[in-house]
């Protein structure tokens, strides 16, 4: 047979839904020595990961770990280990992720009773209060960044009303972790989960995830087997716990690349990180609203690392992001669900939200946006994100 050529992949800003640009620094850890799944050395490297992860998630939850699979891993073990055949709950969809946990949950054998929103929009307290009434559920499932949309969730408020009606919280923030505040312990979430491709700017394949007291003692309590035997937090809290029970082989080199990638967050402090996020979305905002693009997500309710927008009216927005990619080399994503072919998703996730990421993307936006005839001030993008950077 004729062997297929040599490895060697383009190099790309990657401004889409994720994966997200990846730190030098994590692609060396990957290039380390492989030792063994119960070597001492990946041993204590495990109890450094943890100790970094709830930090990183704000909370002292004993079970905190990373799940082997990527971010919608995380997403089925959370649920499938709170969640036994014909327990009522809660599943909000207000794009295609709570869809997904919804999915997943009624495979778990759940009764599934699903709350709406609008896509680009999010839950009030207020908007649960009739569905918790009804259904009296055991778990409630809610995104708290939806990816697929660009909408920032509100948790605090919603989670008081959700233990205030006798469930547990599940909380997916695999978009969120590492952008924008995630207080596990403050905001009192029972399992939450995260994917390692997006703010933390490691490559896919392992799911940091945290249970809290009362979610173990529930997992520990039930009277049915966790449906996926990979997945059963009883049996991975013993390989992850001080006993280390070999459960699986682990891989090792990931461990590396995500152990190194949350010390970089850790290491410029998690403010920074926030603020840093924040100072780039503002930015590209900025410049888009120059060109005449809005946002798909409510007003005060947008991510700062996802930007969803909407592509003008009359512009062949799959021809933009095809020219994007083949031009420029920038990778962005097209819409998903009811933004089918109406929205790019703009991100701006760990290290790939950088000043030189934003201004790059803006200048290729002008240049193709003006071959297809969309009016607007040439540069008017760049001089707007440059006043933002300047202030």
């Amino acid at each position: 047979m004729l062997l297929p050529p040599p490895l060697n992949p383009p190099p790309r800003p990657l401004m889409g839904p994720g994966p997200s640009d990846i730190h030098p620094r994590v692609l060396r850890a990957m290039a380390a020595s492989t030792v063994g799944h119960l070597d001492p050395y990946y041993l204590e490297l495990m109890t450094g990961l943890q100790q970094m992860l709830r930090e990183l998630f704000c909370t002292k939850n004993e079970l905190t770990f990373a799940v082997s699979g990527t971010g919608s891993a995380g997403m089925e073990a959370a649920v499938v280990n709170l969640v036994e055949p014909g327990d009522p709950v809660v599943v909000c969809i207000n794009g295609v992720f709570g869809q997904r946990m919804a999915d997943v949950a009624g495979r778990a054998g759940a009764k599934v009773t699903i709350a709406e929103r609008p896509w680009g929009d999010v839950f009030s307290p207020d908007d649960l209060a009739p569905v918790l009434k009804s259904a009296r559920p055991k778990v409630v499932g809610i995104v708290m960044a939806e990816t697929s949309t660009g909408a920032w969730q509100p948790i605090e408020e919603v989670s008081k009303r959700v233990h205030d009606a006798g469930a547990m919280l599940i909380v997916d923030t695999v978009t969120a972790l590492g952008g924008i505040p995630v207080e596990v312990d403050a905001w009192n979430i029972d399992a939450c989960y995260s994917g390692s491709q997006k703010c933390l700017s490691c490559p896919p394949g392992l799911a940091p995830i945290t249970f809290s007291r009362r979610a173990l003692d529930h997992i520990r309590a039930r009277t049915t087997k966790v449906q996926s035997w990979y997945l059963d937090a009883s049996m991975l809290a013993s390989y992850w716990g001080t006993d280390r029970v070999y459960h699986h082989t682990a891989p090792i080199n990931m461990t590396y690349a995500l152990h190194e990638a949350v010390r970089i967050v850790l290491e410029e402090g998690l403010p920074n990180v926030f603020a840093r996020h924040a100072l780039n979305h503002r930015a590209l905002k900025a410049g888009l609203a120059a060109l005449g693009i809005r946002y798909a997500a409510r007003e005060g309710r947008q991510l700062p690392m996802l930007n969803a927008v909407l592509a003008p009216e009359g512009v062949n927005e799959a021809k933009v992001r095809s020219d994007l990619l083949s031009r420029f080399g920038i990778e962005i994503g097209g819409g998903l669900g009811v933004f089918k072919g109406k929205a790019w998703r703009i991100g701006l996730m760990g290290y790939g939200s950088r000043s030189s990421n934003v201004l790059l993307f803006l200048a290729a936006l002008e240049q193709l946006l003006a071959e297809q005839a969309h009016s607007f001030s040439p540069g008017s993008s760049i001089a707007a994100a440059n006043a933002i950077y300047r202030k």
